[in-house]
């Protein structure tokens, strides 16, 4: 019974050291085994080990890949334009032991710390050798990848790979704001102005084309015109030469009913003038003693005069081209007799030919 009594006491502290020398690594971790702060055992593997109850100490480390967001950084490319950088550093630990000896028993938070800095120092390098616009540009991620690599190298001592680098922000100090801010804005002011001013002189330029080709189209119809106008007056002075030839005595008769007409107009007109005047000889014609037989052969001469002038005109008609423009209105010419002095003179229009004769006496 006695023996039953201490047996389980020892049963239950055998269990118990059993236990306590077990120990399971998970496919998440690295494990190391410690013994009086010396590295012992390595496990990367995950499954069932054992160590040394009491002696040996396990320390575990994550296996997964790392985040770490570093600090707003200042710093001043090549063309001494300031920038504020911060960046997002992807890492993992590759040797768990030399990650050990390498950052000590604070473990992931001092490596945190000593990764920061060689982050910052890898993206001053890079970003101090090229102008602020490469920053900014689509060369941007060559610089990342460049700086990648620069810190991956520097934190093997560390047993860390670094996996990825990306720059989340790239701004500008707060002092240089402004005026970046307004060195922008002019900037895009004088570029308007430019357009502007490409715009005007295009414009400019179609206007005056538009000016030119509007006086040369002026121009052109006004030469045709003047000669259109010239061949009519042509027409019309052959016609009336025409007329003439045919019978000179109408042709007398009727310029000087039009002499009468344009002379006898108005309600108050009044002509100082010799009876005998040569310049009423057609009204002169009229019996003034009231002969009926003188008369109705006065009047016979007139009507068949009136035929003739009619006749003359049709045949103007006939004479002009078809396609000729619209003809310009044909101002009758006054041919009159010779007056005396003392009546008006009638003066003969430019139209009338030189050789056109002037009634006699």
């Amino acid at each position: 019974m006695k023996r039953i009594t201490l047996l389980i006491p020892a049963l239950i502290i055998a269990a118990a050291v059993a236990l306590s020398s077990m120990f399971i690594v998970d496919e998440r971790e690295n494990v190391l085994v410690l013994q009086f702060g010396q590295v012992k055992q390595v496990r990367t593997e995950p499954g069932l080990y054992f160590r040394i109850p009491f002696i040996q100490e396990v320390v575990r480390y994550d296996a997964r890949i790392l985040g770490l967001q570093s600090q707003p950084l200042e710093i001043t490319p090549l063309d001494d334009r300031r920038l504020v950088v911060d960046a997002f550093v992807r890492w993992r630990i590759s040797d768990v032991q030399q990650f050990r000896q390498a950052v000590g028993a604070e473990g992931i938070r001092a490596a945190q710390g000593r990764i920061e800095r060689i982050l910052n120092a890898a993206i001053r390098e890079i970003l101090g050798s090229v102008p602020s616009g490469a920053v900014l540009s689509e060369d941007r991620t060559g610089l990342m990848e460049r700086i990648q690599d620069l810190a991956s190298r520097e934190a093997r001592s560390l047993g860390v790979d670094v996996i990825d680098v990306r720059l989340t922000r790239t701004d500008l100090p707060e002092q240089n704001l402004s005026a970046t801010f307004a060195r922008m804005r002019a900037e895009r002011e004088r570029e308007a102005a430019d357009e502007i001013a490409r715009g005007n002189e295009a414009a400019q330029r179609v206007r005056a084309q538009a000016d030119r080709t509007v006086v040369e189209l002026v121009s052109t119809a006004r030469r045709d015109s003047e000669i259109i106008r010239g061949e009519a007056d042509a027409q019309r002075n052959r016609i009336y030469a025409q007329a003439f030839g045919q019978d000179p005595e109408f042709f007398a008769f009727s310029r000087s009913l039009t002499s009468y007409e344009r002379a006898l107009t108005g309600d108050n007109a009044a002509m100082v003038l010799s009876p005998d005047s040569d310049f009423f000889r057609f009204l002169r014609q009229i019996d003034p003693t009231g002969d009926a037989a003188a008369s109705q052969v006065t009047a016979t001469a007139a009507t068949d005069a009136a035929a003739q002038e009619a006749a003359a005109e049709q045949a103007a008609g006939d004479a002009t081209p078809a396609e000729t423009a619209e003809p310009t209105p044909v101002e009758t010419p006054d041919i009159t007799a010779e007056t005396p002095s003392e009546e008006p003179a009638v003066t003969a229009p430019e139209d009338t030919p030189e050789d056109e004769p002037v009634p006699a006496n």
